[in-house]
This record gives structure tokens, C-alpha cells and sequence, in this order.
């Protein structure tokens, strides 16, 4: 399929010639999206938008299991232990397809890759409504997890193709706040199906409207030098603090070459230590809910709502900040860095939670936890794009996904056990207020100037 105004006369795709044509004429005359303030043009905060449902979309899927936790149980005959072998096939395959489907993204390209992910992630949620026995769930699961490790090496790369590079942690923040909106919507959704249908038709419904998505992205994302509505001072100013004139090598990287960087280390121990954290509350916060409060899946809603849009302030202000700040004159690493910080900190009082003894108590304190992490992970993934260039991004973001996935696994299983033996949350929570000073203290020992990596003969300038 062909950018729209990018044919030649003869019919033959010509991507760049009608564009860039359009570009030095009628840059003055672009649409809506084309001018913002300046006349530098915000198109790209429409493709950003585009990827902020993507995530929702995203993690609507992944959360619709911990929603009926408590429902499957009771269906099925689950106890703690078989929970958490359902949530291990997940993060077994999140894994396998960081690193797979972050090179396929690679490959593929930003667009055709992301599709890809889509489509066959869409399927797999839809195949749980099949499932009835812990080995079903858990290929189906698999399947899930395979596909879905697509979405953030997807948005990331999207993130780097279309943003400069200090308004590059405000657009992740925002997409990334898609994770919380995918949790905030599942809830009531999930609830109503499984009231008026059953818990099987709430799987289905969920799953398709991936095919709804996806008929946006292939008509509104294509890269921006091949993009109708992307004006030549936006495309400039896409460019304007890249690497060296904006133009990166095309040189082909193995795979392999990444992993001798710091700089990869860096990003891969922050996924390490953090991403379990977040799978912690997205598998279990709900769970957490019932069996302390007592709390039914219709009657979820509200402190999942509440949890979820304080989540969200904090993926956005997370991002916000750093970006501000490198906006105002800080470096790139003073910028990243202090924001990370500040993020830790408010992840800290989450350590009481297991002792409150009022339900809206425990959920503002998992939510400041919560909106701390998405913060975190806002630049986390922006640092990713920061030291390498954009044909790597996918890869990067790939093989840390992988160590998060693998961090995930292990809590998975050690969650399950330890609820399964004790009753108790406490030492899950104390783990999770702790774990983000830690990475930020790792990541600085790594990456002290979030510095460029030199690959082949780039050797990128300090940041």
C-alpha cells in the first residue's frame, strides 16, 4: 500500500519525489496537522495519539485475565499457584518475542511491524475464549505474550522516527499512559460482558478491536519523510537534534554488536529490576483488592479507575519533566536522570500498603507507586532512543524487554508461591517500593553520560 499523493503518473509508487515536491510548494497550505505554533507543524502528536491506542488496546488484552482472577478461580478450580503458571507461559513468551519481534520490528520496518504484532496478538486474545483448562489458558497465553511483546519496540522506533529528541519522553510518557487506560477501561468493560454474556465473550470482544485499530494505523502512519502531512518545517524540526546533520548511516548492525555497549546493559538492567513491578500490580493489584476488602469484579471498578488515572498523571508528568527540563538549557543524562529520581521516590510509601486498613488507603498508595513507575519507565524507554540510533531502536528495546519479561517470570512464580504459602502481600510490595533506586543508582554506574554508543564507525557526541 502506497502513501496517499505518492504515484507517479504512470501509476508506479514513487514515495519521496510527490512529496517532497509537495513539500517546497505547498508547505504553506498543508491541513489541520500541518501548521501548529510557529509554523513548525504538531502532525506528529496525531501519530502519537495513534500509538497511545495501540497501548491501550495493548494492555486491555493483558488485563483481562487479572480482572477475572478471582471468576476463573471459581470456574475453573485455580488456586495461587495455578494463577501464576498461567501468568509464567505470558512472560515466557513476552521473553522469547522481545527479542524477536523487536528485530522482526527492525526488519520490517515501523509500520508493517507494528501490523504484524497487532493482528496476531488480536487473534491470540480472542483464542482464550476456547480455553477451559490450565494448559489451553496457558497457550493461549503464550500466544499473547508472543505477540504483544511487538507494541512498545514498535512505538518506541515510531517515537524516534517522528520526535525530536527532547520532546521524545513527553510523547513516550503519553503513549505509555495507554497502559493505564487499557487498565482503567477493562475493568467496567469486562465486567459488563461477563454480567450479561459470560467471561468467554469478554475475551473475544476485547481481542477484536485490534481490527479496528489497525485500519487507522495503515492510513495515517508512515514515516515522516514519505508522509503527505508532514510539512517540510515539521520534518526539519523532527531533525533538528539528531545525530550530527539529522541523517543517520543505513549500516547494517548484527545483533550481536549491541551487546558489548554499557549502554545496553544500562537499559536492560533498569527493565530488569523495574518491569516485574509493574506486572506485580497489573496481575495482582486487582487480587489484592478482593481478598483484602472483599471486594466483587463489578465493585473493582471505581478503586481500579482511580489507581489507573493516578497512573496516568504520572506517565505524562514523568515525561513532561525530563523534556521540560532539557528544554530549559539541562543535558540530556541531567534531564533523564532527575526525573528518574523523583519517580523512585514517590514508589517508596508502597511498602504500607499490605498494612492499610482502608481500601481507598491502598489504592492511592499502589497508585503513587504506580504513577512513579510509568514516570520511570516514560524515560527508561526514552534513554533507549537517547544512546543508540533509530534503525536499532527496536533491537535495543527488544533485548531489554526480554530481561523485563524474564524479571516478570520470576515474580510470577515467586508472587504465586509466596501467596499461596503465607496470605501475605507484605514482601511483594516492600520489594516493589525499593527496586527503582536501585536501578536508577545501576543505570548511572553504566551509563554515567547517557552517552551515545559508537557503533561500526559512528561515535556519537556525549549527550
Amino acid at each position: 500500500m502506497t502513501p496517499p499523493d505518492q504515484r507517479s503518473p504512470s501509476g508506479l509508487a514513487t514515495p519521496g519525489r510527490a512529496v517532497a515536491a509537495s513539500k517546497e510548494t505547498n508547505s504553506s497550505a498543508e491541513g489541520t496537522f500541518a501548521e501548529g505554533k510557529g509554523g513548525v507543524g504538531y502532525f506528529r502528536w496525531a501519530i502519537c495519539a495513534l500509538l497511545l491506542f495501540g497501548t491501550t488496546k495493548n494492555y486491555m488484552d493483558r488485563q483481562v485475565l487479572s480482572v477475572l482472577k478471582v471468576t476463573l478461580q471459581h470456574d475453573l478450580r485455580w488456586d495461587e499457584i495455578d494463577y501464576s503458571n498461567v501468568v509464567f507461559a505470558f512472560q515466557t513468551a513476552y521473553a522469547l518475542g522481545m527479542v524477536l519481534v523487536g528485530r522482526l520490528v527492525d526488519r520490517l520496518g515501523t509500520r508493517l511491524g507494528y501490523m504484524v504484532a497487532m493482528v496476531f496478538w488480536s487473534v491470540a486474545s480472542m483464542g482464550h475464549a476456547i480455553a477451559g483448562s490450565i494448559t489451553s489458558f496457558a497457550t493461549a497465553r503464550f500466544a499473547l505474550g508472543l505477540g504483544e511483546a511487538g507494541v512498545f519496540p514498535a512505538s518506541i522506533k515510531a517515537v524516534a522516527e517522528w520526535f525530536p529528541k527532547k520532546e521524545r519522553a513527553l510523547a513516550t510518557g503519553i503513549f505509555n499512559a495507554g497502559t493505564n487506560f487499557g487498565a482503567i477501561l477493562t475493568t467496567p468493560v469486562v465486567a459488563l460482558i461477563t454480567a450479561r454474556m459470560s467471561w468467554r465473550w469478554a475475551f473475544v470482544f476485547v481481542g477484536a478491536l485490534g481490527f479496528v485499530w489497525l485500519i487507522f494505523w495503515l492510513v495515517l502512519y508512515w514515516e515522516p519523510a514519505k508522509h503527505p502531512r508532514c510539512s517540510k518545517k515539521e520534518l526539519e524540526y523532527i531533525r533538528s537534534n539528531g545525530r550530527g546533520d539529522g541523517q543517520e548511516s543505513t549500516q547494517h548492525i548484527r545483533w550481536l554488536s549491541l551487546l558489548p555497549h554499557r549502554q545496553t546493559w544500562a537499559f536492560v538492567a533498569g527493565k530488569f529490576l523495574t518491569d516485574p513491578i509493574w506486572w506485580f500490580y497489573l496481575f495482582w493489584a486487582p487480587g489484592f483488592l478482593q481478598k483484602n476488602f472483599g471486594l466483587t469484579v463489578p465493585q473493582l471498578v471505581a478503586p481500579i479507575t482511580v489507581l489507573y488515572i493516578i497512573s496516568d498523571v504520572g506517565s505524562v508528568a514523568g515525561g513532561w519533566l525530563s523534556s521540560s527540563l532539557i528544554k530549559r538549557g539541562a543535558r540530556i543524562n541531567t534531564g533523564r536522570k532527575a526525573a528518574m529520581l523523583i519517580c523512585a521516590a514517590s514508589a517508596v510509601p508502597v511498602v504500607f500498603a499490605s498494612y492499610a486498613g482502608n481500601m481507598w488507603t491502598a489504592v492511592l498508595l499502589i497508585g503513587l507507586a504506580a504513577a512513579g513507575h510509568q514516570g520511570f519507565s516514560a524515560n527508561l524507554y526514552t534513554i533507549s532512543s537517547d544512546m543508540f540510533p533509530n534503525r536499532v531502536v527496536g533491537s535495543v528495546m527488544g533485548i531489554g524487554g526480554m530481561a523485563g519479561a524474564i524479571g516478570g517470570m520470576l515474580i510470577a512464580k515467586v508472587v504465586g508461591y509466596l501467596l499461596q504459602w503465607t496470605g501475605s502481600y507484605r514482601i511483594p510490595f516492600f520489594v516493589a517500593g525499593s527496586a527503582y533506586f536501585v536501578a536508577v543508582l545501576v543505570i548511572h554506574l553504566l551509563a554515567p553520560r547517557l552517552e551515545p554508543a559508537a557503533l561500526g564507525s559512528e561515535a556519537g557526541a556525549n549527550a
